[in-house]
This record gives C-alpha cells, structure tokens and sequence, in this order.
C-alpha cells in the first residue's frame, strides 16, 4: 500500500521568476546595441532604477506584511525597473528615474494589489506619468556616438547623472539631439519635403535612425527568442506590428510626402520593445487569442494615430495603457466555449 501525495502531481518547468528572467535575456542584445551606439547611460539608468525599484517593492512588501523573499525574488520589480530605463533618455538626471520607478511600482503596481492585480501596465504608467510631467527632460536624448562632436565616459555620465550638469568641457548642445520619430515629426509640422530632407540628413538612415535600428534589431532578435522559448505567444506582437504596418503603410501610399515609410515606423521608436516586451504582459493583456490579436492590432493602429496625428512623437505607451482598460471587455466578448455547450 502506497502513500500518494496530495495534488498537484505534475510540475510545470515554468515560474514567474524563470519568466522575467528569460525577459531579462532577451533584451540583452538591445542593450547592448543602445549601450555601443549611445554610450554608458543607458548602464545607468537601468542600474539606478534596478536599486530604487528594489528598495520600493521591499518597503511595500514591509508595509503590507508580505514575505519580502517570496516576492522579491520573482523578479517583477526589476523587468519593471529595465522598460522604464530603457524608455527614458540616457542623459536624464536621478530624480527623474526615482519618481517614474515609484510611481510604477508603488501607484501602478502595489496600490491596486501587487503582481497580477494590477490593472495597468506599471513600467508604462511610470513612462506616462513622467513624460506629461517633464516634457522636456523627457525628450532631451543622446546623439549617437559617431555623430556626437563629444563623447562622455562612463564617470562623467555618473556626474551628469547625479549633478544635472555636464562637465566643464562638454556642452549638452554636442551630446543631445531628437530621435528620428521628434525630427521626422517636427519636419511635417514645418511641411518640409520630405524627400530632401532625409537625404541631406545625417541621422537619418533607410530603417529609422543612426543606432536606433540596430536598438530595435536587438529587440526583434530578442522578442524571437521569447518566442522560441514560449514565455510569449506570436499573437500580440505579431497583430501589433502588422496593425502599424498597415496604418503606415496606407496613409504613405496615399499621401507620401507628409508621410513616412511603413519600416520606419517598425524600426523607429519603442515599436519592437513594445510589441515583444511591453504590450505582451500577460496580467495586463486578454487571455483569449482571439483577443490578443484585437488588443495586438489596436494598439498598432493607436500608436500610429498618435504619431501621425497626436501630440508625442511616439505613441506606444499611451496605445498600450488605452488597450489595458480595454482588455476585460475584450475577454468578456472573446472567451472561449465552455467545453460541452453549444453555440447560441
């Protein structure tokens, strides 16, 4: 006579811990491009935000008598913690990080129940939150290495990063400038060809911008990797891309001269960290595929509308928060047949 255990009896490999994990790996090879076409502060930002995400999710977890080994090592907190570096401008100052890692993890995250609970998006509600606030801090970022007329080390990034001011020999005029998607942006407000424009351009490359494809490559490469291992699946992602494929696609064929390339949309901008990493998180997304492809493809077309029409030049956060309040509705109507009923 045999003792059986009590159920479960079969273990999946899977855990939220060995999921962010994996998440962590696979934007390793963005980093790594932002961290050689844009320097150090890209280290910075994310390390910072990494030790002040850590010490809020503690403080909570203290405040609501949680067991702090339990929930710290699950490894939520600091993939929070790397999109919301990863979205800010690598020359920002240190409050500017704190408030938007405090409000991700304490307003979006722990205020509504802890890791899935939340409602929200908590990186992008960080993002948001500091990008009404500080406009222009938000969008002040780093030229490209090559076209950089200066280049900071690591330690003068480090003064930058706790100081607001660069050091005595560097300007900001030599070290800043817009990304492709503000300078695109602004040029048809002024209704400047566009054509010429881009060819006289030296930021401006056939994909997006100097650096900013090969960012976007490495995230590609790494959303291919989380699906290869399974901790996503191709729905969102792949509606995502295609919804802003289409939208860029349509509007350039109709009018290309205040119009962009549809691959400029793909490779400029947020739109490969947002459709693999961002807009796939399973507590803020539908459960049905059904619904993960029509969450997926609106937020594709809300980002375009936001870029082409809107007030920011991207618009991946504010699509994906939109589409987070839109995901219950999209489960109710989506659900899956419970087995042995019939249609209506």
């Amino acid at each position: 006579m045999f003792n059986t255990p009590s159920s479960p009896h079969f273990h999946g490999h899977n855990s939220v811990t060995r999921m962010m994990l994996l998440l962590v790996l696979a934007l390793v090879p963005g980093i790594s491009a932002y961290v050689w076409f844009f320097g150090w502060g890209v280290m910075v930002n994310i390390v910072f935000a990494l030790i002040v995400a850590y010490i809020c999710e503690a403080l909570v977890l203290v405040i609501r008598k949680k067991p702090l080994g339990l929930f710290l090592k699950d490894g939520s907190a600091g993939v929070t913690a790397i999109l919301l570096a990863l979205s800010i401008p690598p020359m920002s100052p240190w409050w500017l990080i704190a408030i938007g890692v405090i409000f991700a993890i304490v307003i979006a995250k722990h205020l509504y129940g802890g890791l899935g609970y939340n409602p929200f998006n908590p990186a992008m509600v960080g993002y948001a939150v500091l990008l009404i606030s500080f406009p222009l801090e938000m969008t002040t970022w780093i030229k490209p290495i090559v076209l950089a007329s200066e280049r900071a080390s690591f330690s003068e990034m480090l003064y930058f990063f706790f100081n607001s001011v660069p050091p005595a020999h560097l300007s900001m005029d030599s070290m800043t400038g817009a990304t492709p998607l503000d300078l695109v942006k602004t040029q048809i407000t002024l209704e400047v060809e566009l054509e010429s424009f881009w060819a006289d351009s030296a930021v401006l490359t056939n994909l997006s911008g100097v650096g900013f494809e090969w960012v976007s490559i490495g995230f590609l490469a790494g959303g291919i990797l989380l699906l290869y291992k399974r901790v996503i699946s191709w729905h969102i992602p792949v509606s995502f891309l295609l919804g802003l494929f289409m939208m860029a696609w349509l509007t350039y064929a109709i009018d290309p001269e205040h119009h962009v390339s549809p691959v400029f949309h793909l490779f400029g901008g947020a739109a490969m960290l947002g459709a693999f990493f961002v807009a796939t998180d399973p507590v803020t997304a539908p459960s049905t595929n059904r619904g993960r492809v029509i969450y997926g493809v609106s937020i594709g077309v809300l980002t375009y509308v936001i870029r082409a029409w809107g007030g920011y030049p991207d618009g991946v956060a504010f699509a994906v928060l939109i589409m987070n309040m839109c995901a219950p509705t999209i489960d109710y109507y989506t659900r899956n047949r419970v087995f042995g009923y019939g249609k209506k």
